[in-house]
């Protein structure tokens, strides 16, 4: 199978400017040419006129619920939603039902993936059941193929046993995930604590939940030597910590996701559900933190924390409704519209670096982040002016929890070629 794609300009690719109409032949799924004119004839040519041809995008947190919560997602519905978004690979998380604690599990992840042209990497638990009790058998977890662990939707309480948690993953080389939260300050809170949630009449869930467990987690890391990684970064204070950290020497990354870069907890003032999210969504002085630590490089990637839930969970009373928004369909338009667009602060090759190159290294997945001669085409191709307003038929996920509905978003994926198979959506 052979694919050209002529006139486009390449993002991503060593050497290459921006401005260049290009030609890209793709034969057997591998990038064969990259010039200005390519006289070899393919089977399935593409004009990408007027686009920008980028390199695939990689989430490091998502929720593709299988086992457990296939109602709400499984491998394969995730895995076309991720397309659908530009994402040609995805770390998927392991609060699963049973938990991602072993490697029969991870088989079976890897397994059904395997059918799809996709790439899916499994999070493996820190402790067992993710009850945080007792530790995983992490070195199985990553003989499975995990290469990161977290006990993501719980934060490890027992300081000695992240202590112990994190030795472990120093010597295995794994990425330690954190999912900063301290229960007894956050405990049945759900939203942001402040004068919003005061008006509103809901529990709050104050800054400091995430602050207390953040800095824990860096004093350990910078004792153990682990490499620590921060999930969806949403406080100023957070910020501020990872920041210090990082100019100690401590490895420590982070990460932060579309809609806490975009929305404050004003958004909640109608009780609508798919804002419902966990961390909360904060006020403005959190959101110009979050941007300046994209800027100066304390916050390494952007992740959508795509977490699916069914119309008639999310249709519950506000406080009884499940946190989470789904994100991989929207995640690039999103941060396109917001800070490439309209306030102009990242460059798409900065967002391609944020979405892309510095995931995949994150991951240790090296293949991903690039358009070069040579490797596996793993591509998206994007109309960086297309106008659309975001609506529920919209969304190839089993579910359609998302908090951009109705949303006016500027850019959006064309097409996506995952391991050689071309998914086009526009």
């Amino acid at each position: 199978m052979s694919i050209l794609i002529k006139n486009v300009k390449v993002v991503g690719s060593p050497g290459i400017s921006e401005k260049d109409k290009l030609s890209v032949l793709i034969e057997n799924g591998i990038i064969a040419e990259i010039a200005k004119s390519v006289s070899a004839k393919a089977k399935e040519s593409i004009d990408g006129e007027g686009l920008f041809l980028i390199p695939g995008l990689v989430d490091l947190h998502a929720h593709f619920r299988e086992p457990g919560f296939e109602n709400k997602e499984t491998v394969e519905t995730g895995a076309h939603a991720a397309l659908h978004g530009g994402y040609v690979a995805c770390m998927t998380m392991p609060n699963t039902n049973p938990p991602c604690d072993n490697a029969s599990v991870v088989q079976n992840i890897l397994e059904k993936a395997s059918k799809i042209p996709f790439y899916l990497f499994p999070c493996g638990t820190i402790s067992k059941q993710r009850e945080g009790k007792e530790l995983a058998e992490m070195a199985e977890l990553k003989r499975a193929g995990c290469r990161a662990v977290s006990d993501d939707g719980d934060y490890v309480e027992d300081a000695l046993l992240t202590r112990h948690a994190m030795e472990y993953v120093s010597m295995l080389d794994l990425l330690y995930i954190s999912h900063a939260e301290d229960r007894a300050l956050s405990r049945n809170g759900v939203m942001n604590e402040g004068k919003v949630s005061t008006r509103l009449g809901l529990r709050g869930i104050p800054n400091m939940a995430e602050a207390v467990a953040v800095a824990r987690d860096l004093t350990l890391a910078e004792f153990t030597g682990a490499r620590l990684h921060i999930a969806h970064v949403s406080t100023r204070e957070a910020v501020s910590l990872i920041r210090a950290a990082k100019r100690k020497g401590v490895k420590v990354t982070a990460e932060v996701t579309p809609h806490h870069l975009i929305f404050t907890d004003e958004a909640l003032t109608a009780y609508d559900t798919n804002f419902k999210v966990n961390p909360p969504l904060r006020q403005e002085e959190d959101i110009k933190s979050l941007r300046e630590g994209l800027l100066d490089g304390t916050i390494d990637c952007i992740a959508t924390d795509h977490a699916p839930h069914r119309e008639e969970e999310k249709d519950l009373d506000f406080e009884e409704a499940p946190f989470g928004t789904t994100g991989l369909e929207t995640a690039f338009s999103a941060v396109l519209t917001e800070l490439y667009h309209k306030r102009k602060a990242l460059s798409l090759a900065d967002i391609v670096r944020l979405m892309s190159r510095r995931p995949a290294e994150l991951l240790g997945a090296a293949e991903f982040g690039l358009i070069k001669k040579g490797i596996e085409a793993n591509v998206a191709l994007v109309d960086l002016a297309k106008e659309w307003t975001v609506k529920k038929d919209y969304f190839q996920s089993r579910s359609k929890n998302s908090c951009f509905i109705g949303q006016n978003l500027k850019g959006q994926v064309v097409l996506t070629i995952s391991k050689g198979k071309v998914w086009k959506f526009v």
